[in-house]
């Protein structure tokens, strides 16, 4: 595999200001700002996108974080960028997050979002062309795959009663220039709006959009009540409107610095055969009728960048963790106190909370409140103190092997409903593991260091 780094998109290494939301928030601006710190390896020599371009990203993710970016696919024009949110360091570099702590920036983030005025869009131009759905990269995943499949695709519709805008990201499997088939899960609002729009007889328009900016994937992964714009907010994160364009066969307006943007229907009353596809859980979701999108159009800007994510990997479990671990940090903070950070480590269906104890029986008010929060992903719960790095599952373990006592800090709890999607209650019940120092004993259980560890340049010594 010949590697090396380079500037892909005839944009220069470096901008000037922050890597954050709101500056210079195109994805083809964050991803060469990655381009920048040496944070992406690109691989110029032809790759197939059936498995050996996921082979690649999965064998990558096992030595480093850093993005990929895939020059020459075959059977398409057009570059594959791929692991480019697979780091949690990266998504706190892109909120502003310095202290490291995501969760409480994010929710910082959100609230001064809520009574913000955006400035007006300034102006672009965006030259785009019309291209066939088979001329996009023809990515399958993983052994069973299907097919093909759109994984990083941020579905935009709107509410067919209140005309409220919704971003969320749906899994698309390529059957022919035409169509697409598409899972929608139970608790999307997707979901409720194609049922409104199926209700009336009516097909539900939407745009599947492709390497949107920074700001509107941020806003698609956003806990925000139902009645409340994704796409309002994305603006408001921004600091000013983004720019649009309108699509050329629905009645949907876009962010006209999408790479690419499909244009369709989601059909009424017509499901179709979708999958074997492999998910998030790491497992394949067996074959089953789901929903037909109908294609009206493709588009692509001028030099365009597809991204796909490997779904399981840890980009995905990246933005999974945006939206999971944000809702439980903020219902917590808000009714408890001393919660530092929440994260999905190593998955998200497992919740690491950071606290700083306040009394005696502090992590048992965590796992009463935590499991009330996100009934799909919570399926394991571990309480730590401040000293554990939560991004580190080893060392969320080590505080699990060192500071629990297996009969009296750790915990089933029977019955509880999971996952959603789980005939067989596979996911029924809770694991709570309280791995924070024994309240009254905290100084039997300090850490060893090891002076000036932490400021080490081993490139002096070797």
């Amino acid at each position: 595999m010949g590697s090396g780094i380079a500037a892909p998109l005839g944009l220069p290494l470096r901008w000037p200001g922050s890597e954050r939301v709101g500056k210079g928030n195109t994805v083809r601006e964050f991803f060469n700002r990655l381009v920048a710190r040496g944070d992406v390896a690109a691989i110029d020599r032809e790759v197939s996108g059936k498995h050996e371009l996921a082979a690649i990203c999965q064998a990558s993710q096992k030595e480093s974080e850093r993005a990929l970016l895939f020059n020459n696919v075959a059977g398409t024009r057009f570059p594959v960028a791929t692991n480019v949110f697979g780091s949690r360091a990266r998504l706190c570099r892109l909120i502003g997050a310095d202290d490291g702590f995501f969760c409480r920036r994010w929710t910082q983030m959100l609230a001064e979002a809520e009574g913000r005025e955006p400035a007006p869009a300034e102006a672009v131009e965006i030259d785009t062309e019309e291209i066939s759905l088979g001329d996009l990269p023809q990515i399958t995943y993983q052994a069973r795959d299907v097919g093909p499949y759109i994984t990083a695709g941020i579905f935009l519709a709107k509410a067919p009663q209140t005309g409220v805008p919704n971003l969320s990201i749906h899994r698309a499997m390529h059957v022919d220039d035409g169509e697409l088939r598409i899972r929608l899960g139970t608790s999307h609002d997707l979901t409720q709006y194609q049922l409104t729009a199926e209700g009336q007889g009516e097909a539900l328009e939407a745009a599947i959009l492709i390497g949107a900016p920074t700001s509107h994937l941020m806003a698609s992964v956003a806990s925000i009540p139902r009645d409340e714009s994704e796409m309002a907010l994305a603006d408001k994160l921004k600091g000013s409107r983004h720019a649009m364009r309108r699509c050329r066969h629905i009645d949907l307006d876009v962010p006209a610095e999408t790479e690419f943007v499909i244009e369709g229907r989601i059909l009424p009353n017509v499901k179709r055969p979708e999958g074997p596809f492999g998910e998030f859980k790491g497992l394949y979701v067996e074959r089953e009728d789901n929903h037909v999108f109908e294609v009206l159009a493709v588009t692509a800007r001028e030099d365009a960048i597809y991204h796909g994510i490997l779904c399981g990997s840890p980009e995905d479990m990246r933005l999974l963790e945006l939206s999971v671990a944000t809702q439980i940090y903020r219902h917590l903070s808000a009714t408890l106190p001393g919660i530092l950070d929440v994260s999905c480590a190593p998955h998200v269906m497992n919740t690491v909370v950071k606290i700083e104890q306040q009394y005696e029986g502090h992590a048992q008010a965590v796992f009463d409140e935590v499991y009330g929060v996100n009934a799909d992903y919570s399926k394991v719960c571990i309480v730590v103190d401040e000293d554990v790095d939560i991004n580190d599952f080893n060392d969320v373990y080590w505080a699990c092997l060192t500071r629990a006592s297996a009969q009296r800090d750790m915990a089933i709890v029977r019955d509880l409903p999971g996952f959603y999607r789980d005939p067989h209650k596979d996911h029924w019940g809770r694991l709570s593991i309280d791995a924070t120092k024994p309240w009254g004993r905290q100084a039997e259980f300090e850490r060893t260091s090891v002076p000036g560890a932490d400021r080490i340049d081993l490139r002096a010594y070797f």
